[in-house]
């Protein structure tokens, strides 16, 4: 196949996966049964029902996505001492994840209340945050960058994973109309650099409050 030609159709049941996370994302998942789901592809729910037994393996499936995304966003640097582009890179892409599969912390605990697999997993996601940001601040003490007791990064990494992860939630709460999620997630981002801030030396805290900056504009 050259490279002018168009990729292949996705197969039904890789259609049915895509469709029903933009739907999750754009409408709410528990709005979303398995027929609007057929509907919006145009197939048959009988179709449907032979790649899906119902709506929770579908959002599993989703999950498994989200949860293989996050194990590679949350990986600490093995060979070298963490500096600041890693907790920036960090946020970065935890984040960009949560925005990807925005339906799974809309609606967590009704999603979690359902699926006890789903809960233990979505544990170990919270305890990874924390741990992977633990390990990023104690680098940061070791580089003389940032100022901080363990009790400090054990707290700062608390707060760190708790704003990740309820930052949708909060910006929602808080909207007096419509707005644009995405937006609030950069928000978030600064947000959470705002916690690590006081804890830096010198040009970290000016590396860091440049690249905050850049989530405001």
């Amino acid at each position: 196949m050259s490279p002018s030609d168009p990729s292949p159709p996705l197969k039904t049941r890789d259609r049915i996966v895509q469709t029903s996370l933009q739907l999750f994302n754009d409408v709410g998942e528990p709005r979303i049964t398995t027929n609007h789901i057929a509907d919006e592809l145009d197939i048959s729910p009988g179709n449907l029902y032979y790649h899906f037994r119902n709506k929770d393996d579908i959002i599993w499936l989703l999950f498994e996505q989200f949860e293989r995304r996050m194990d590679a966003a949350l990986q600490v640097p093995e060979r070298r001492i963490p500096d600041m582009e890693d907790m920036w890179l960090y946020l970065h892409l935890v984040f960009e994840n949560i925005w990807e599969y925005r339906f799974l912390y809309r609606d967590l605990d009704n999603i979690l209340s359902r699926n006890k697999k789903l809960r233990t997993h979505f544990r170990r996601i919270l305890e990874r945050k924390v741990s992977t940001a633990t390990a990023i601040c104690k680098g940061l003490v070791g580089a003389g960058v940032m100022t901080a007791t363990a009790e400090d990064i054990a707290a700062l990494s608390r707060n760190i994973a708790v704003v990740a992860t309820y930052w949708l939630n909060f910006q929602s709460v808080r909207a007096t109309s419509p707005g644009n999620d995405s937006d609030d997630l950069g928000l978030g981002v600064y947000q959470v650099l705002s916690l690590v801030a006081p804890f830096l030396n010198g040009d970290a805290r000016r590396l860091l409050q440049q690249l905050s900056r850049e989530y405001l504009s």
